[in-house]
């Protein structure tokens, strides 16, 4: 097995689990665990960014993007994980700390579902076959897209996680 086809595997697999858990957080399935969650899922698909980025360039032999079919509408689940998140989904990241030094507002909500986007548009041609597709358009993506979010929400969700036990008071 080749090392893009092993490697889009990977990634598909990561994505899927992404997915999974955006849906258990969303449903309010996961329910006091979903920031924990959030932050295991979004940590492992920067991995699989990072690897997508230290990767050589894929080139693709056509410019031309095969036919993906209609890609669901992740609009609800954006509403559902607001909801979910409510009290911690609104935050604020500097967009480029090698640019400009101006802090910006982003909600969790919104870039889990923009990570989400990218990731199905990619499971589809994957899903269809074409793992070379899948593996230059997760590598595009994340680099102009949604790594971006994928870095913010990571600093988001683990500046959470370290609020809600280094701000706790002891008990005594």
């Amino acid at each position: 097995m080749s090392d893009d086809i092993q490697l889009a595997q990977d990634v598909a697999l990561d994505a899927r689990s992404f997915l999974e858990t955006l849906e258990a957080v969303a449903s309010g399935e996961a329910g006091s665990q979903a920031i924990s969650l959030l932050l295991l899922d979004v940590a492992r698909i920067c991995v699989s960014g990072a690897q997508l980025g230290a990767l050589t360039d894929v080139i693709l032999e056509s410019n031309v993007e095969p036919v993906v079919p209609s890609m669901p509408d992740v609009d609800e689940l954006r509403v559902r994980l607001a909801e979910e998140l409510k009290p911690v989904d609104e935050y604020v990241e500097v967009f480029d700390p090698y640019g400009e030094e101006e802090l910006v507002a982003y909600s969790l909500s919104d870039d889990l579902t923009e990570i989400a986007g990218d990731l199905l548009h990619g499971l589809r041609h994957f899903d269809a076959g074409r793992g070379e597709e899948s593996l230059w358009w997760w590598q595009f993506t994340y680099l102009n897209h949604w790594g971006n979010h994928a870095g913010a929400a990571l600093r988001a969700l683990q500046s959470v996680v370290a609020h809600v036990r280094l701000d706790a008071v002891p008990e005594g």
